[in-house]
Order: structure tokens, then C-alpha cells, then sequence
């Protein structure tokens, strides 16, 4: 006889909930605060809260301390563990649905990424996402207050392969006026000041760290973070099949 299991994957009963599903699906697009995640869910902070201490335990959620509002807290999904977690969820129904690799990114877009130096975060994820896309992506980067481009910053992407030393910081009044397909801010005091832009482009928010306050091993981790959650955002670029087939 053939042993098989009297439930589903842990990962499967943690996120089945439809409120806590309703979350993750929030966070998968944006790094939140628990108040917008009530707003957006129509549920009361003491049920929200609940359920995001169940995700957190569940390893799915981590928090962040704002770096605008030290009384705020950010909530973040893990993205490359959930995917992890999926996949193995899918394994154990049937090792066919395990999954290959991921599809080559075609979709042509036009990115702009913020943070207030424009000194780190911002370049990397800037230089990141047209070496992930092969150029498919048309990315820019800019600060609320400019500072000088980080030595760090061009030593973690010199060792991708990506040169970015000749890169300046930029003030985003630069881009005033100008059409992106999607803008992304990268530190929470710039979402707090970050303009309105025309053609109303999809807004995210990522809630990263500022290595320049950490010392030189976590600009690595922050191209590590930023390098996974680009991978992410392109996935979500590429075209269906059917739309490929009609374009």
C-alpha cells in the first residue's frame, strides 16, 4: 500500500485563509503598513493583526521599522520563500508540477526607481533590471536628495559584471512631467514626498534597508534583496501566451 498524506503542505493550510491570502496577495505587489493593509483587506487591525502574526511565525512575513516614521512598522512578504514553498507544495501533489525555468523576459517597459540619496538602492536597482531584462527594460533612478554614487554600490555591481561608476545621482524633479510604466520607491522617506507622474504608472513600494548605514557587507545583501524582487516584477511584465500571440 501507497502511504499518502492526511493533509496538505503546511504552506497550503497557512495561506488558504482568505484573509491571509488576501495579504500575501497585497504584499506580493507591495510592501505595506498594517493600516493600509486593514484599508485594503476592509477588515478591523485586531483580526489583520492576527493574521499577520500567524504569517510572520510561518516565516512568509518579516517587518521592517520605517526609516520616515520610527513609530511605523512595514510589512514584507517573502517572495523567493514563498516561492520555494510553493513549489514543493506542488511536488508533493505530483513531482510533474515542480516546475522548470523561468521564461526569458521580452516585454518592453519603462521603470523608475527612488530612494533619497540616489547614491545606492536606487542605481543598483536601476542597473539591476536592464541586466535582468537583457535591455528590455528602460530603466531610470533618482533621489529626494541627491548624495554622491556610493563606492560600495559600483564594487557590488562591478562584481555582476555591471559597471555603474559613471553614473551621476539625479534629483527626481529631473523626471518631472516624464511617462513610466512603473514607479518604485525604495526607502520609506521618499514614498512619503514621492510625486504624482502622468499617464498614471503602477506604484510600489519596496522597504530597503539603507546600506550606507550598515557598512560595506550589506550593500551585498541589498543587491542580493533587490535582485530577487526584480526578478519578481519581471515575471509579472512578460505577456500572457495568448496576448505574445496577438501582438
Amino acid at each position: 500500500m501507497v502511504a499518502t498524506s492526511t493533509g496538505p503542505p503546511p504552506f497550503l493550510q497557512l495561506a488558504g485563509h482568505p484573509l491571509r491570502w488576501r495579504l500575501l496577495s497585497e504584499l506580493a505587489h507591495s510592501d505595506r503598513r498594517v493600516g493600509e493593509l486593514c484599508a485594503l483587506a476592509g477588515q478591523q487591525q485586531s483580526l489583520v493583526s492576527y493574521h499577520l502574526r500567524r504569517l510572520r511565525d510561518g516565516g512568509l512575513v518579516s517587518t521592517r521599522r520605517s526609516s520616515a516614521d520610527g513609530r511605523d512598522t512595514y510589512y514584507v512578504l517573502d517572495l523567493a520563500g514563498c516561492g520555494e514553498r510553493l513549489r514543493g507544495a506542488a511536488a508533493a501533489l505530483h513531482p510533474g508540477l515542480a516546475g522548470g525555468p523561468a521564461a526569458a523576459h521580452t516585454t518592453s517597459a519603462r521603470v523608475l526607481f527612488l530612494c533619497t540619496g540616489n547614491s545606492a538602492r536606487s542605481q543598483m536597482a536601476e542597473a539591476l533590471i536592464e541586466d535582468l531584462s537583457a535591455g528590455a527594460v528602460t530603466a531610470a533612478s533618482a533621489g529626494s536628495r541627491p548624495k554622491p554614487l556610493r563606492d560600495e554600490a559600483v564594487a557590488v555591481m562591478r562584481a555582476r559584471g555591471i559597471d555603474i561608476a559613471g553614473r551621476r545621482a539625479k534629483h527626481l524633479d529631473e523626471f518631472a512631467g516624464e511617462r513610466f510604466d512603473y514607479v518604485i520607491t525604495l526607502c520609506d522617506r521618499v514614498r512619503e514626498v514621492c510625486p504624482e507622474f502622468p499617464g498614471g504608472p503602477e506604484t510600489t513600494h519596496w522597504s530597503i534597508r539603507d546600506p550606507a548605514h550598515e557598512g560595506e557587507p550589506a550593500f551585498e545583501q541589498v543587491a542580493k534583496e533587490l535582485g530577487v524582487r526584480i526578478r519578481f516584477l519581471l515575471a509579472t511584465m512578460n505577456p500572457t501566451r495568448e496576448e505574445a500571440t496577438h501582438a
